[in-house]
C-alpha cells in the first residue's frame, strides 16, 4: 500500500512540475514580447518627467547608440577576421566536431539520466533527468524567440570580409548552440555539484561557443548572450523542478 502511495504521489509532483514548466514558458514568451513591444515601441510623451539624459535630442541619441553599437559591432567583425586567419585543416575539422557534439551531448545526458533512474529504481535520478530536459527545452524556446525579436543577421551576410566554414541558416543572436551547451553543463553541475561534473561540463560548453565562432557563423557578442541566456534559464528551472 505504501509503495502505491508513494509512486501515485511521485506521478502527482511530475505532473505538477510539467504543469510549472508549461506555466514559466508562457510567462517567459509573454514577458519578452511585452519588453520587445516596450523597447522597440515607447514613445517619450511630455507629460512624463525628464532627466538629463532625456533632455538630450533625437540626433544627440541615436549618435550615441550609434557608438556604442558600432564599437561591438566593429569588435566583433575585428576578431572573427582575425580568428579566421588561424584557421587551418586539422582544427577546423575539431571544431566542426565539437560544434556537431551538441545534439548527441544535449540528448544522451538526460536520456542516461532517465535510464539509468529507471534501471536502479533511483527517484533522484529521475527527476534530474527532467530538471536538465525541461532546462533544455525551456532554453530552446528562449533561444528561438529572441532570434525572432533581434533578427541580426549571420556574421557572413553583414560583412563580406568574413568567411564562415559554411553557411549557417536562422539569425545570429543568441547562438542556440551555446545557449544550449551552457543550459545543459549548468543544469547538470546544479544536479550534481561536484568538480568533477562542473569542469568538463562547462569546458565542453565554452568549447562549443569558441566553435561557433572559429566557424564564422556566430559573433562573439551572439556566444556572450547565448551562455548568459543558458545559464539563467537552468538557473531559474532548478527551483521549479527541485
Amino acid at each position: 500500500m505504501d509503495l502505491r502511495f508513494d509512486s501515485f504521489e511521485g506521478t502527482m509532483k511530475i505532473s505538477k512540475a510539467h504543469q510549472l514548466i508549461k506555466i514559466i514558458l508562457a510567462l517567459q514568451i509573454f514577458t519578452a514580447t511585452a519588453f520587445a513591444g516596450h523597447a522597440f515601441a515607447q514613445e517619450k510623451t511630455e507629460e512624463q518627467p525628464k532627466t538629463p539624459e532625456q533632455n538630450k535630442s533625437v540626433p544627440q541619441v541615436k549618435a550615441q547608440a550609434a557608438q556604442v553599437n558600432n564599437f561591438i559591432q566593429r569588435f566583433d567583425d575585428r576578431f572573427l577576421i582575425n580568428l579566421a586567419l588561424q584557421r587551418n585543416d586539422q582544427k577546423t575539422k575539431q571544431m566542426l566536431f565539437l560544434s556537431n557534439s551538441l545534439p548527441y551531448v544535449s540528448y544522451s545526458v538526460p536520456a542516461g539520466l532517465l535510464a539509468g533512474g529507471i534501471i536502479a529504481n533511483d527517484r533522484q535520478m529521475r527527476q534530474n533527468a527532467l530538471y536538465i530536459a525541461s532546462s533544455t527545452l525551456i532554453n530552446v524556446g528562449a533561444t528561438l524567440l529572441i532570434k525572432t525579436i533581434f533578427k541580426r543577421r549571420r556574421p557572413f551576410v553583414q560583412n563580406l570580409k568574413i568567411v564562415a566554414v559554411y553557411d549557417a541558416g536562422s539569425t545570429s543572436f543568441p547562438s542556440g548552440h551555446t545557449s544550449t551547451s551552457f543550459a545543459v553543463a549548468t543544469a547538470l553541475t546544479r544536479a550534481y555539484p561536484k568538480w568533477y561534473v562542473a569542469a568538463p561540463a562547462y569546458l565542453w560548453a565554452g568549447s562549443v561557443g569558441y566553435s561557433r565562432m572559429y566557424l564564422g557563423v556566430h559573433y562573439p557578442s551572439d556566444v556572450f548572450g547565448g551562455a548568459m541566456l543558458g545559464t539563467t534559464t537552468s538557473l531559474l528551472m532548478y527551483p521549479v523542478i527541485k
